[in-house]
């Protein structure tokens, strides 16, 4: 077996390992209230058009259900549309040659996935997988091109949704390469606080697993990173999801 291979078969008992196999899902095509309707208005790619530019998005939009666990596309699969979340999460995540998970974002609602199908024939570099109930609209790289040329309001706002991950990438990986673990966790903290002057309590937007991989480490340190913080008296753990922060300046300097 080559080393080619041997990565493939390392990546599909990945997905197997993880029950990310083996589930159906729902195809739902044509104009259907409910599912095209949330889609185009939910996303701020297309929530800015006319009714009737609105309506004419929704005649070419499929929308698929999936289940929890499920994989929406794989790395090495044709790239050809754009995803859009109406219902749901999704988490985007890369493998590597030792088959180690590194998270690279989740989407929510109104997010969407697979732009690069925008610009060019390509395959997917990523997994993508349901981590609830989630309901996706999909827009052929034929189609979305027409209405980028059609309504170019539309490239603008992709084009301001591109600059927000390149600046969250390249924060994210200048973390990587100069911040400790407790330093990229805290920083992750206070970023996810509202603004306002309401009480200072967050909900972890992911489990600990995926935020262990987002921030480059381990369930088991993360578990440990907020122990230490809470000991210190930076924050208080409500739940496994729910944090208080306590000292919000003193966090920004651990």
């Amino acid at each position: 077996m080559t080393k080619k291979e041997t990565i493939h078969e390392m990546k599909n008992q990945h997905i197997k390992k993880h029950g990310h196999n083996g589930f159906s899902h729902t195809h739902h095509h044509g104009h259907e209230p409910g599912s095209h309707d949330s889609c185009i208005t939910v996303v701020p790619i297309f929530n800015h058009l006319e009714g009737e530019q609105m309506e004419e998005v929704m005649k070419v939009t499929k929308s698929t259900s999936y289940k929890k666990g499920e994989v929406i596309y794989r790395e090495g699969d044709a790239s050809d549309s754009l995803y859009i979340v109406s219902k749901g999460k999704i988490r985007i995540y890369r493998l590597s040659e030792s088959g180690k998970e590194q998270l690279v974002r989740i989407l929510n609602p109104g997010d969407f996935t697979g732009e690069l199908a925008l610009f060019r024939e390509s395959i997917h570099e990523a997994y993508a997988e349901a981590m609830s109930e989630t309901d996706v609209c999909m827009i052929s790289r034929k189609d979305l091109q027409e209405f980028l040329l059609k309504y170019p309001t539309i490239s603008l706002k992709i084009l301001s949704e591109f600059s927000n991950r390149l600046e969250t990438s390249e924060k994210q990986t200048t973390r990587f390469a100069t911040e400790k673990v407790d330093t990229r966790l805290a920083l992750f903290l206070a970023e996810c606080l509202e603004g306002g002057d309401g009480p200072m309590e967050i909900e972890l937007p992911m489990s600990k697993k995926d935020l262990a991989s987002y921030l480059g480490t381990t369930p088991e340190t993360i578990s440990r990173k907020l122990a230490d913080l809470e000991d210190e008296g930076y924050i208080k753990q409500k739940t496994s999801r729910k944090i208080e922060i306590l000292d919000l300046d003193g966090l920004l300097l651990v």
